[in-house]
Order: C-alpha cells, then sequence, then structure tokens
C-alpha cells in the first residue's frame, strides 16, 4: 500500500470513529461549496407553462399503452414507478420483445438534464417524449394513429381541452409532447439524506457518509459529477468492453464524439441499477470502480469504495407521490 493510500485509510478509520457532527465541526464545511440541494421543481420553459391540467393529462398518456403498436407497451413499461422509474435490466425490451442497445435511464430528476438520451439527441423533455412513442424497437407507433386512437375517448378530449384552453383541435402532437414533459417534470426526488445534510442537519448522513463525500471531491469525481442533479449533463468518452456503440458519435458525427455518452445523474444511483449505457455492471462498487479506472486513472481501496458507495445511498431522495390513474 503506497503511504498515500495507508494514510487515507487511516483518515477513514478515524472519520468513522468521530461522527459526521464532529465532522462538520472540523474541515468539512469546506467541501459543500462543491454542491447544492435539490431543487423542488424543475426548470419551467417558456412554452410550457406547468399546471395541474397538463401534469395530470401527462400521467394518463405516460401510462397509456394505446398509444403503442402493440397496445401494451406504454412509458412507464420501461420507466416503472417500483423500479426507480427505470426497468431494472441491461437493455430495454420494447415491441414484439425487441431488445435494444442501451440501458434505461431513469425519468427521476430528468427535467434538470441539459439533454435527454444517452447520446443527448433531443434537448429537453418536450423533444424527448414522442421519440419513444415513433421507435419500431420500443413503443413502434405512428404518431397519427397514436393521435386517432386518443381520440376515441371522450374522456381524452375532456382533458386536452382542460389542458390547453381555447385550441380547436388540443389532441395533437405536440400538446402530448408537452402533457408528457409537464407529467415528468414533476418526478423529482428531494429531501434525500445528502439534501439534508447541505441544509444543516448534521445527523442526516453518517460519518463514512461524509468521509465519502469528501473523497468524492478529493478524487475527482465532482468534476463531472456536479449541480443540482449531480451531473454536468456534457459528454465524455467511456468504453466499455465488448460495446460497440459510438455514442454521440451517431448524432454529431464528430470524431471527438465517439463513444462519449452523458453523464448521468448520481440522484438515487443506488436504486437505478444495472449502470452504464449498456447496462452491463450489476454492482454499485464495481461501477464505481470502473469510473474511478477509466475516468480518473486510480484503483480505490476497498474502504474508500465503501465510503463512496455510502455516500451513493444518501442520494437516494423521497420518491414521487403518485396514484396510478385510471384509464378508459
Amino acid at each position: 500500500m503506497t503511504p498515500r493510500l495507508m494514510m487515507r485509510t487511516s483518515a477513514t478509520a478515524m472519520v468513522l470513529a468521530m461522527g459526521a457532527s464532529a465532522l462538520q465541526a472540523s474541515d468539512v464545511a469546506e467541501y459543500l461549496d462543491f454542491f447544492e440541494p435539490l431543487p423542488a421543481i424543475a426548470p419551467i420553459p417558456a412554452n410550457n407553462s406547468l399546471t395541474p391540467e397538463k401534469i395530470e393529462l401527462g400521467k394518463m398518456l405516460f401510462f397509456e399503452p394505446r398509444i403503442s403498436g402493440s397496445g401494451v407497451i406504454s412509458c412507464a413499461t420501461c420507466h416503472n414507478p417500483a423500479l426507480g422509474w427505470s426497468d431494472r435490466i441491461p437493455t430495454a425490451v420494447g415491441h414484439d420483445g425487441q431488445v435494444g442497445n442501451r440501458n434505461t435511464p431513469t425519468v427521476l430528476n430528468s427535467g434538470f438534464l441539459g439533454s435527454q438520451f444517452w447520446d443527448g439527441r433531443e434537448p429537453d423533455l418536450e423533444g424527448q417524449a414522442l421519440g419513444p412513442i415513433e421507435a419500431e424497437i420500443e413503443m413502434n407507433m405512428d404518431l397519427e394513429a397514436a393521435i386517432r386512437r386518443l381520440k376515441e375517448f371522450d374522456i381524452y378530449h375532456e382533458h386536452f381541452a382542460a389542458a390547453f384552453p381555447g385550441e380547436e383541435d388540443p389532441i395533437r402532437a405536440e400538446n402530448i409532447a408537452f402533457a408528457i414533459a409537464s407529467f415528468e417534470r414533476t418526478l423529482n426526488t428531494p429531501n434525500s439524506p445528502f439534501d439534508r445534510y447541505l441544509r444543516g442537519d448534521e445527523g442526516a448522513m453518517t460519518g463514512q457518509q461524509v468521509e465519502g463525500m469528501k473523497l468524492f471531491v478529493d478524487a475527482g469525481c465532482v468534476a463531472c459529477h456536479n449541480g443540482p442533479a449531480l451531473t454536468d449533463s456534457n459528454f465524455h468518452r467511456f468504453e466499455l468492453p465488448g460495446s460497440t456503440d459510438e455514442g454521440r458519435f451517431i448524432v454529431t458525427g464528430d470524431e471527438m464524439d465517439r463513444f462519449a455518452f452523458r453523464t448521468p445523474t448520481l440522484r438515487n444511483v443506488a436504486v437505478t441499477y444495472p449502470y452504464f449505457n449498456n447496462g452491463s455492471v450489476e454492482n454499485l462498487q464495481d461501477a464505481v470502480q470502473l469510473m474511478g479506472q477509466q475516468m480518473l486513472g486510480q484503483d480505490f481501496t476497498t474502504d474508500e469504495l465503501d465510503s463512496l458507495v455510502a455516500f451513493m445511498h444518501a442520494l437516494t431522495g423521497e420518491m414521487p407521490a403518485l396514484e396510478i390513474p385510471a384509464l378508459p
């Protein structure tokens, strides 16, 4: 073991013995400037005001399987509320049992992201909302056909009219996107132990979690995992064994973007496994070690890994309160 690692291991043992309150009184305060609590609501775009009527309609559409070609797949199929609003399988399974080549990102806190999808091909939730409906490998439904299907139900006429008052024919593609995006923008997870700690509750995190937060800064993880969602929403080259996915290069054609993927949020990372763009790593400890090796050029010790993983468990917030809608 190198002298640096011996010192860090000793420090870890001391921190665990001290506890979070004593740490706050010593040298923890300087680390808090690197972070900010998660706001209660994500930024709202000027062209899509957030209203209760849009949110309710968006919730119905999110769970509506009849806007898929098979009539059995909805947004919630891959973004399951019981599974961290993801699907917990390596890569998504869609229409006719087809298996995609990318892991399903959680929709939690997605309104805080600077772009959507692993390759950032859409700038916002409004742009993202319609893609899975039309994708042959996902929901496989032509938008015009989806609109015709929704128009078969009086309740959708009522809800679209309430969400988009004054429009002569509100059941249209743009409004479907606006409604789904509005609902997704409410799926936030504030008040995690980490958020409470940032707001001054010194007992919200354990001593090990506080040590993990410090190491997160010292090791350089915070360079990419920052901001309220703990992601810079930028794209970084990251190659996984056996993966041929060229990432953002497919979108831009820029050689600098080959094998580059958007930095994933670390919010709720303990419950949104498996990890990385192809879902090839099941265990959070292994994922952290791989990130250290590829992005930071270092191997974490067992104690360091334990502290980092403990910190990431402190990033699990309160799940959105949700009543599954009764569909027509």
